[in-house]
């Protein structure tokens, strides 16, 4: 529990960490990196979905 929590402020403040330390290198990373490229809040989003899976 105290891990999902950590991973959830880091999903806000570092997407794609976040994504990486949940999924590891993958296409789940390669997409929040392009969305955090695009725009941050997309990239927010998608790394919250992931973690909270």
């Amino acid at each position: 529990m105290n891990n999902k929590i950590l991973l959830i402020i880091l999903a806000i403040f570092l997407a794609p960490v976040a994504v990486y330390l949940k999924k590891g290198v993958g296409k789940d990373l390669l997409i929040n990196i392009v969305l955090c490229f695009l725009f941050y809040i997309p990239a927010v989003i998608h790394a919250l979905i992931v973690v909270t899976k």
